[in-house]
């Protein structure tokens, strides 16, 4: 079960918070098909929101094909977002974890190694391409 965190001085909206994290959890196997979320109301009850704002994320899941609701039941995960090389005992999470205790006896403070990943993220991934802006057809002379 996913235990949810709210960072209120992020600057990010809550329900998106809610949504990135259950994102990540599908990312990481730690939800997989057939997992029920907690429902509004637990959520509520864990981390003080609004219910609106638990719907409105799980709505959100639900567009993207994540989740869906079962009536009277819940809702539950639809698909997996995990890879075999993010998994919590891959090798790749175990140098992360041994990248991350360097950068802390190094004096790095936890948002200095978010920048640091963030940055060699952004240079070996190239970003999504954009659709090409919109410019209206030409219209025919009128005479």
């Amino acid at each position: 079960m996913i235990a949810f965190r709210i960072d209120r001085r992020s600057g990010v909206a809550t329900y998106l918070q809610l949504v990135q994290q259950v994102r990540q959890a599908l990312r990481l196997g730690v939800l997989e098909p057939g997992d029920r979320l907690p429902t509004a109301r637990e959520v509520v009850e864990a981390v003080a929101v609004n219910p609106n704002t638990v719907l409105r994320a799980y709505r959100e899941l639900e567009r993207e094909g994540l989740v869906e609701p079962r009536p009277g039941r819940g809702t539950f995960v639809r698909r997996s977002l995990s890879r075999a090389a993010s998994a919590g005992d891959s090798p790749l999470r175990a140098e992360a974890v041994t990248w991350v205790a360097r950068a802390r006896a190094a004096g790095l403070e936890r948002e200095d190694a978010a920048a640091l990943a963030a940055s060699v993220l952004d240079e070996s991934f190239p970003p999504p391409e954009l659709p090409p802006p919109f410019i209206p057809a030409p219209r025919p002379p009128q005479n």
